[in-house]
């Protein structure tokens, strides 16, 4: 499948380049980078157990079933652009991070705004 905005290999994971995204979690980042107008930069998308244990990420956490990104926020303009263009695409559990957004769709876990 093709995105806009995206290539998969940026939702790779970063130790082992395993890729487990779900083309249908992408298609909501694509609509929502089409509608927040700046660019995203994905620092994590897919992790594998081991990666996911490196950087402290939880036991049950949506990077290992690919359907999780953090986006890069490089400052408040694009922060609340970002935000705008995930609410707007129907992303309903969304982690809001000094440097980063994360976004999942993860049906398991109650929809959630929350602050890292």
């Amino acid at each position: 499948m093709k995105f806009k905005y995206f290539k998969r290999s940026e939702f790779d994971c970063k130790c082992c380049d395993k890729n487990l995204i779900l083309d249908d979690f992408i298609e909501m980042l694509d609509i929502a980078r089409e509608i927040s107008g700046v660019p995203y930069v994905i620092n994590s998308g897919y992790r594998c157990k081991e990666h996911n244990k490196a950087v402290g990420g939880v036991e049950n956490s949506s990077h290992l079933k690919g359907i999780a990104a953090d986006i890069a926020v490089k400052n408040e303009f694009c922060r609340m652009r970002i935000l705008e263009g995930v609410i707007k695409a129907g992303f309903k559990r969304i982690g809001i991070g000094t440097t980063y957004i994360h976004v999942d769709i993860d049906k398991s876990k109650g929809n959630s705004v929350w602050l890292y």
